[in-house]
C-alpha cells in the first residue's frame, strides 16, 4: 500500500516537471468531474426533499459532500433538510458555522433565519439579519424577512421601514410589496394599499398570496370611495406628491360608483383613471404597473386583465361564465401574462411619507 502511494507521488512529481500543462489539465478535469458529480447528486437529493423523503435527502447530500467538501450550497441544503425534519438542534449546529464564513450566501442567511425563528431565538435572529443585510445590502429577500421578524416583535413601524428599504434596494422582490400592501390596508392608507397590492400581483401572479391580495385589492377600491375620496385618509402621516396625484385622479371617478362598486363599474373607473392619469399629473410619475395597464387598454386586453384581478373575488360564478363566453380574450391575456416578465425598475417608488 505504501509502495503504491509512493509510486503515485513519484508519477505526479514526474508529470509536474516533465509535462506541467498536461498535469494541470488532468487535475482540472478531475476537479470538474468531481463538481459535476456533486451537482448531479444535489439534484437527486432535492428531488427526495421535494417528496418529503428527508432521510434519503441527507444520505445523498452526504455523498455529494464527499465529492465537494465544504460546499456552501450543499451544507445549506443539509441545514434546511434538518429544519424541514423539525430537528432544529442539528439544523442550528449545521447552519451556525456557515453564517460566519466569508462565502455565506443570501440563501444561507434565509435558512438561518428560519431556524432561529423555529427556536424562538428572536435576539439571535435579529443579530443575524443585521449582519446579513450589512453583507448583502441589495437583497430584497433579507429586508423582507427581517421585516417579518420585526412585525412579530410588535414593531410595525420598524417592519415598514425594512420593507420600504427592500423595495428601494431590490424593486423586483415581490414579498416587500405584499407586506406593505397589507400594512397600508389595515392602516386605511387607501392609495398605497391599491398601488402596493396591484404591483405585487403583477410581480407574483399565481400563488396563494396572490389570491389573498386580489380580494384585498377589491376591498381597497370599495374603501377608497367611502366618504369623500378626494380626502381619502393617509392616517397620521403627511401625504406625498405621487399619492396626491393618484388620489385626485381616482377621486374624479366617484360618480361612476355612486350606487356601489361592482366589477363592471370598477372596470369603467379604472379605464377612466388610466386615460386621465396619462393626460394629467401622471406624466410626472413614471410607474411600470400603471404603464402596463395603459398598454393592456391599448391592446384590447384590459377587460380580461381586470376580470383576472377581480372576477373571482367579486363573483366566482359570474367570472366563470365570463371566461367561457370570452375564451379568446382570456386566452390572449393569459398568453401575454405567462410570456412576459414584469419588472419594476429602480426609482419608481415614491415613498409614503412615513
Amino acid at each position: 500500500m505504501h509502495k503504491t502511494t509512493a509510486l503515485i507521488n513519484q508519477y505526479s512529481k514526474y508529470m509536474t516537471i516533465k509535462h506541467p500543462l498536461l498535469y494541470l489539465l488532468t487535475i482540472l478535469s478531475l476537479t470538474v468531474s468531481a463538481q459535476q458529480q456533486s451537482t448531479d447528486l444535489r439534484e437527486t437529493a432535492m428531488a427526495f426533499q421535494r417528496q418529503g423523503d428527508y432521510a434519503n435527502t441527507l444520505l445523498v447530500l452526504g455523498n455529494a459532500l464527499k465529492q465537494d467538501p465544504g460546499n456552501m450550497e450543499l451544507l445549506t441544503d443539509v441545514a434546511y433538510t434538518y429544519f424541514l425534519q423539525m430537528d432544529y438542534g442539528k439544523a442550528m449546529g449545521t447552519i451556525k458555522p456557515l453564517l460566519d464564513r466569508d462565502d455565506a450566501e443570501v440563501r444561507t442567511f434565509q435558512v438561518g433565519g428560519n431556524i432561529y425563528k423555529a427556536l424562538q431565538d428572536v435576539s439571535g435572529c435579529e443579530k443575524m439579519y443585521k449582519k446579513a443585510i450589512k453583507k448583502y445590502p441589495a437583497s430584497g429577500a433579507l429586508y423582507c424577512e427581517y421585516g417579518e421578524l420585526l412585525l412579530s416583535m410588535k414593531e410595525p413601524a420598524k417592519a415598514f421601514s425594512m420593507w420600504e428599504k427592500g423595495i428601494l434596494s431590490d424593486p423586483l422582490h415581490s414579498g416587500n410589496y405584499y407586506h406593505l400592501s397589507k400594512y397600508h390596508f389595515f392602516r386605511d392608507d387607501r392609495v398605497w394599499s391599491i398601488v402596493m397590492a396591484e404591483t405585487f400581483l403583477n410581480l407574483e401572479s399565481y400563488s396563494t398570496r396572490s389570491a389573498e391580495i386580489k380580494g384585498q385589492l377589491l376591498e381597497s377600491y370599495k374603501n377608497f370611495f367611502i366618504g369623500d375620496p378626494a380626502a381619502a385618509t393617509t392616517g397620521k402621516r403627511k401625504s406625498v406628491p405621487f399619492e396626491d396625484a393618484f388620489r385626485q385622479t381616482l377621486a374624479k371617478q366617484a360618480p361612476i360608483v355612486s350606487r356601489g362598486v361592482d366589477l363592471e363599474r370598477l372596470i369603467m373607473v379604472r379605464t377612466r383613471f388610466i386615460l386621465d392619469w396619462f393626460e394629467g399629473q401622471g406624466k410626472n410619475f413614471p410607474h411600470r404597473m400603471i404603464e402596463q395597464q395603459q398598454y393592456l387598454l391599448r391592446e384590447g386586453m384590459y377587460e380580461a386583465y381586470n376580470q383576472w384581478l377581480f372576477g373571482a373575488a367579486s363573483n366566482v360564478l359570474a367570472y366563470q361564465n365570463w371566461t367561457k363566453l370570452h375564451a379568446p380574450e382570456m386566452n390572449e391575456f393569459s398568453r401575454f401574462q405567462k410570456n412576459r416578465i414584469f419588472r419594476m425598475p429602480p426609482g419608481q417608488y415614491y415613498g409614503s411619507g412615513e
